[in-house]
């Protein structure tokens, strides 16, 4: 989970490593503010001296992920004023693979979503062997296992293939992408030679956003509606 702490407001600075995740909450959260990039200042800063700045007298806003978020909202006076689940499906976690190399290799797409299912189903079940999988992807995060459970309870998790699916063919999941793009464009990061956020273009199962012709990002629903199908 991505998260704010404190409030901000016009005028004042706002330490987060710049041109990611963490950026792209800000907007949003200045968004519901009606505010602004330019309404405030942008300190770039690494994760690694996120938190030592935010415990300093000089730093009173951060935006960062967790579990440095749960570290620096431990802080006294500290508050989380806005967070990624209150934008769901705009943050994502993925795995993606190239779709050439796809086409090539489907028993590839089928090995990593039926993989990825299993997983999902060992996490989120109330067993020794679920509480065993958090504790130590925790420890791996740099947490514990209740740390990593309340990163989850944060998080809009597709535990199952029909959740993902349901997900995909929403109007919410091109919302989320068309707002991402459009941040990428104002901020650089589609290119040099990109003159709008049509520049590239992104797949849906039933509609692509911007230019046809240069797909860079698929959405494709094939192998989740195999598992969803038990036919993986």
């Amino acid at each position: 989970m991505q998260g704010v702490l404190q409030q901000p407001v016009k005028g004042q600075s706002i330490n987060l490593v710049e041109l990611s995740v963490s950026h792209y909450l800000l907007a949003r959260a200045l968004e519901e503010q009606g505010l602004s990039e330019r309404d405030v200042s942008i300190v770039n800063t690494s994760d690694a001296d996120i938190v030592a700045a935010f415990n300093s007298d000089d730093v009173n806003n951060i935006v960062t992920w967790n579990p440095l978020l749960s570290e620096a909202a431990s802080k006294p006076g500290a508050e989380v004023v806005f967070d990624s689940s209150q934008i769901p499906g705009h943050i994502k976690d993925l795995t993606l693979v190239n779709t050439q190399t796809l086409k090539e290799n489907p028993k590839l797409g089928k090995a990593l979503v039926g993989a990825w299912y299993e997983v999902m189903g060992v996490l989120e079940s109330d067993t020794n062997k679920g509480a065993e999988a958090r504790a130590f992807l925790g420890q791996a995060s740099g947490t514990d296992q209740k740390g990593y459970e309340d990163q989850l309870a944060g998080m809009k998790m597709f535990w199952k293939p029909r959740d993902s699916l349901g997900f995909l063919y929403s109007d919410e999941a091109i919302e989320a992408m068309d707002s991402v793009r459009q941040f990428s464009f104002e901020h650089g990061l589609l290119g040099e030679g990109a003159d709008s956020a049509d520049f590239i273009g992104i797949t849906f199962p039933e509609s692509t956003l911007g230019d046809q012709s240069n797909i860079k990002l698929r959405f494709d629903p094939t192998y989740m509606k195999m598992a969803a199908d038990g036919k993986l």
